[in-house]
């Protein structure tokens, strides 16, 4: 018997957030799967820590956090192989991956690696997008608006050109560019359109005009939001 490689999305940051799907799959299985940096606690494996039993093998991807440096090829070489082991003796693995596995997952560089081969089974989660919208108490889109997933270490003009393009956009991996999207965010007139959010859903949480951040303050973990409109509903 073979088994399945689960890519589990565990949300935002709440444990409560998880599916219901998900939470079975994480209790059932043999192994678990996780990223983590090079030292110091996973936040996916925080995320999921409620709803894990004892006794599971762990699989810990330790790899560099920094944009340069990812993804980590070797890492998930590894990591492929071990997991793949594992499924050819028959044992389910599941892989945690914050927010949702193919939504900027962590997963999808495992899932390059082993789908050809392997049963892979994707679990939606939460996603960081839909966990912003709903901290703010701002919808995202209405009726025909156009919403656009910018990341945040786009060039300048990149950024500028997709902004003014779109009715609505997120604003992801803000991090240490926030300065540089708030200068674009001026000059587009749509500074006072747009919210910040950082840990989204987590106890440090943090939600507040885009205009009132302090650049040395913001996390990898944070996204800024803005609507044309100012807000989705408004005509």
């Amino acid at each position: 018997m073979i088994g399945t490689l689960y890519g589990v999305g565990v949300g935002p940051g709440d444990p409560e957030l998880l599916t219901l799907k998900a939470a079975r799959i994480i209790r059932k299985v043999p192994v678990i799967a996780y990223p983590a940096p090079e030292t110091g606690p996973s936040l996916a494996h925080r995320i999921a820590t409620p709803h894990l039993p004892s006794g599971q093998v762990e699989i810990v991807l330790r790899m560099p956090m920094s944009a340069e440096h990812f993804p980590a090829d070797t890492v998930y070489d590894r990591a492929a192989h071990d997991i793949g082991g594992h499924l050819a003796d028959g044992r389910d693995v599941a892989f945690l991956c914050e927010g949702d596995p193919f939504f900027y997952g962590s997963f999808l560089y495992l899932f390059a690696r082993m789908a050809a081969e392997h049963r892979v089974e994707v679990v939606p989660g939460v996603s960081s997008l839909t966990a912003c919208a709903a901290v703010i108490g701002a919808p995202l889109t209405a009726r025909n608006d156009i919403l656009t997933v910018i990341p945040a270490p786009l060039p300048d003009d990149l950024l500028a050109d997709r902004l003014s393009a779109c009715d609505a956009a997120a604003i992801i991996k803000v991090g240490r560019h926030f300065e540089r999207v708030r200068a674009v965010l001026l000059r587009l007139g749509m500074i006072d359109r747009a919210h910040y959010v950082e840990r989204a859903t987590m106890d440090s949480q943090r939600v507040v005009p885009a205009s009132a951040v302090s650049a040395e303050s913001v996390p990898y973990f944070s996204m800024i939001i803005v609507h044309r409109r100012g807000a989705a509903f408004r005509l």
